[in-house]
């Protein structure tokens, strides 16, 4: 069985056209891979929205986060024709020996009565802070806890990929904890209830030689200060999650077990599947998805900045049905909703 999710008639729910600049100048390219959560009634998405100014056939331009700049804010500009430039990747390019990425990203939030139509607030809510996210802000995942919420978000610069936490319980006031895991980390949610006394949550480190790109947990006692590292689910040569694997929101607790959903990649493309982990010991896999529950088959899915992908930071649950809001073809947002119990037998 696979693909068992039924999409929103109206996707792509948001797209960049329909998110303001943060700055004139600025272009919206992408809206990608937001939070999910609910609050007084409504909900709500964090967004991962990628800016850059008008690109031209004769330069790369990208903004950089630079307190000393007007605005804040950089331009890099390198002509096409640089021998020191390489640009092949539509999400990165290299001058001189740096990475840049090709957008400068910010967190924005939309709402929404009734979970499909979703009207973005005119300005950032979160945006790069200090040298550890001058190239910005990314995907962030939210975990609902008690009165509060914990983001968990990719804190983006030069020295590399880590995760920044930030919490909040007014969406007016946000308090940062700073980097919780230092690079090369991202992937990180938060389970939105302790476990035998402790927080625990998914990451994904990644690097060059032995190991990969795989979902790992670690626990801690005060959310700060996390230890306790073991490595969860590896990637699956000759699978729909053969190349990499990232988790997506906090798992959902059922009966059976923990409920996580997923993302993997076989190099082709980007799909969802699930894992479902012991409640006493997440660190248990029981089940894993032998095919994805969810695959890039609309075209908003295939075609795009970046196509083939269907990729998760957010769900609500109501009951038997989790809806599941993804970033498609690293372009717009869409949602789709499936029963957890559909879900579970595909499973087992």
């Amino acid at each position: 069985m696979t693909d068992l999710a039924k999409r929103f008639a109206n996707n792509p729910i948001l797209r960049p056209a329909d998110v303001q600049p943060s700055a004139p100048g600025m272009r919206v390219e992408c809206l990608l891979n937001p939070g999910a959560f609910r609050f007084r009634g409504r909900t709500g998405l964090l967004l991962r929205v990628a800016e850059r100014p008008p690109q031209t056939a004769s330069a790369v331009s990208t903004p950089v986060l630079d307190p000393s700049a007007p605005g804040g804010v950089r331009i890099v500009s390198v002509s096409r024709q640089d021998p020191e430039l390489k640009a092949s990747d539509p999400r990165v390019f290299n001058w001189k020996g740096v990475d840049y990425l090709t957008t400068l990203s910010h967190l924005r939030l939309a709402w929404s009565d009734d979970g499909e139509r979703f009207t973005a607030d005119p300005s950032p809510t979160l945006v790069g802070d200090g040298a550890l996210e001058a190239f910005g802000v990314e995907d962030c995942r939210v975990s609902t806890v008690a009165d509060r919420f914990l983001l968990t978000y990719t804190a983006v610069s030069a020295n590399g990929v880590g995760v920044g936490c930030i919490e909040t319980s007014d969406w007016r006031s946000f308090h940062r904890l700073g980097m919780i895991i230092p690079p090369h980390n991202k992937d990180c949610a938060i389970f939105e209830e302790r476990v035998a006394g402790n927080w625990v949550c998914f990451h994904r480190p990644s690097g060059v030689g032995l190991g990969g790109n795989f979902i790992w947990l670690a626990s801690s006692p005060d959310l700060r200060h996390w230890g306790d590292h073991r490595c969860l689910a590896r990637t699956r040569p000759g699978m729909w999650d053969g190349e990499r694997i990232g988790a997506g929101a906090a798992p959902i607790r059922t009966p059976e077990g923990w409920l996580a959903i997923y993302h993997g990649s076989d190099g082709k493309r980007y799909c969802l599947g699930a894992l479902l982990l012991a409640l006493d010991d997440p660190s248990r896999v029981i089940a894993r998805s032998r095919t994805p529950i969810l695959e890039p088959s609309a075209p908003c899915e295939q075609t795009g900045f970046f196509g083939h992908v269907v990729f998760t930071n957010g769900h609500v649950v109501d009951g038997d049905t989790v809806t599941v809001y993804y970033g498609a073809a690293d372009e717009v947002i869409c949602g789709a909703r499936l029963s957890l119990a559909a879900i579970l037998a595909s499973l087992r």
